[in-house]
């Protein structure tokens, strides 16, 4: 290196990135719990369908009960957030998720999963909203890529977790669902192990500074200071970016969706944006692999043990597409990796459409001719591996950056609410899709893959490398 860059390099690297590493991770410990609380369900599919004895449909609103909490908790996230600082959202989500947990493994009736879950997606909304936040708020902006893709990882982390973990529980139980093990079924052990990592979410919360930019905003300026140097190093001006910091909020007011409202349709343009990359994020179908994998892949052959290891596998898949992605996240950019991901997810939802196509009519117990089962797994790997290095990574970065300052928890907040409820309409839709027509459903998803490209070309803007006061 040139001895005339060498000064800079060491200036762009923070004397204390150790510590911003582990504050990230610690917040992004709402994103492990995200991705646990989502993709454990399902493995209990099956077992709570036979235990209330409900069909496809009754079971789907039971899963995407979660999801009408997750828009509840998106939507009051920020606004909570602006008025008792992050890491209160963070320990108020924790205790969500640990209650929801418990009520989840000892539920009475259908309708009383359904509550337990509910209140586990409020949990989920909340961590959707803040973490992207905080991380971004706490980050040195040539770091703040990389940094907030924490938040993705920890929820395909979590997602792999959730598949290993019911497939523990599954072998103690001799590979029956409702097995019973020291006096509860089976699934009853999937649901309610995750009250383990929800209380440790809440002790790490208890080990990370509180936002500088929340601090400033309510005139804690000694704590600021502080907080700033340890995570952009002792190099860093504070007096100046504690001015940068006061000057960006100089005029703004706390954000309400009132804020939000302006040009010719109802939103902001970039309001707009950020719902429209959310939505997009959904309507590719992804969670309809991490929701019902276990019972699609029953429903196409595949015996349950089986079922279970490929659904770990995907989330394996979708561990190595997010770590892709971090590496590159601040190298390339968001708009090239995004579009890098939508082309590679079109093509394989496409195939997996063809693979699909090949069921044979008539018959309940539907399988593929093993030529076709093994391109459509191939395809949803795929389709995972591009999902995970492009958009699963990216929505959440320019989440994170792409508002002003002064909208910025409002305007997440909604995005994040669009996001859930776009999931929702996902999860309850997929069940009578599919046994109208599998692959029409996946033609479907695949549509709504090309439509994304036009999408970010035109409307989704670049954020890598700026500092968060120069967004808006």
């Amino acid at each position: 290196m040139p001895e005339a860059d060498a000064p800079k390099a060491r200036e762009a690297r923070p004397e204390h990135l150790s510590r911003v590493v582990f504050i990230a991770a610690a917040a992004a410990m709402g994103g492990f719990l995200f991705g646990y609380d989502s993709a454990v369900i399902n493995g209990a599919v099956v077992a709570i369908g036979d235990r209330f004895d409900v069909g496809s449909e009754a079971l789907a609103q039971v899963i995407a009960a979660a999801l009408i909490g997750c828009a509840a908790g998106a939507t009051v996230a920020g606004r909570i957030a602006d008025r008792i600082g992050r890491i209160r959202v963070m320990q108020i989500a924790s205790a969500l998720f640990a209650i929801s947990a418990v009520g989840s493994a000892l539920p009475v009736a259908l309708w009383d999963l359904a509550l337990w879950r509910v209140l586990g997606g409020v949990a989920i909304g909340m961590a959707s909203v803040i973490a992207p936040a905080y991380i971004a708020e706490v980050s040195p902006p040539v770091y703040r890529g990389r940094l907030a893709s924490f938040q993705q990882a920890a929820i395909v982390t979590g997602i792999a977790v959730s598949q290993l973990v019911n497939w523990g529980i599954l072998n103690l139980a001799d590979g029956e669902q409702r097995g019973r093990l020291a006096g509860l079924e089976a699934w009853q052990w999937m649901l309610g192990v995750m009250v383990i990592p929800a209380l440790l979410y809440g002790l790490l919360s208890l080990l990370i500074p509180e936002s500088p930019r929340y601090l400033v905003s309510v005139g804690r300026h000694a704590q600021a200071r502080t907080v700033l140097r340890d995570v952009e190093g002792r190099r860093v001006n504070l007096d100046v970016r504690i001015a940068e910091i006061e000057q960006n909020m100089q005029h703004e007011e706390k954000p309400t969706f009132k804020d939000l409202l302006g040009g010719r349709f109802l939103f902001w343009p970039i309001v707009w944006i950020g719902i429209g990359l959310s939505m997009f994020q959904q309507l590719v179908g992804i969670n309809v692999i991490f929701y019902y994998s276990s019972s699609l892949w029953q429903s196409v052959g595949i015996d349950p043990e089986g079922s279970f290891l490929y659904s770990f596998e995907t989330s394996i898949v979708n561990i190595v597409g997010t770590v892709i992605a971090m590496l590159f996240v601040d190298r390339i950019g968001r708009k090239p990796l995004a579009l890098v991901g939508s082309v590679g997810m079109a093509v394989a939802l496409g195939v997996a459409a063809w693979a699909f196509s090949y069921k044979t009519e008539g018959e309940s117990d539907v399988r593929l001719p093993d030529l076709q089962g093994v391109v459509a797994l191939l395809a949803a790997n795929c389709f995972v591996l591009f999902f995970a290095l492009s958009w699963g990574v990216v929505v959440w970065v320019l989440l994170g950056e792409m508002f002003p300052g002064r909208i910025r928890a409002a305007a997440l907040g909604v995005a994040a609410t669009a996001q859930w409820l776009t999931n929702w309409l996902i999860t309850v839709t997929f069940p009578p899709l599919s046994d109208w027509d599998l692959s029409g459903a996946y033609v479907i998803y695949t549509l709504f893959a090309l439509l994304s490209i036009p999408f970010i070309l035109k409307w989704v803007p670049e954020t890598k490398g700026k500092a968060l006061e120069e967004m808006g």
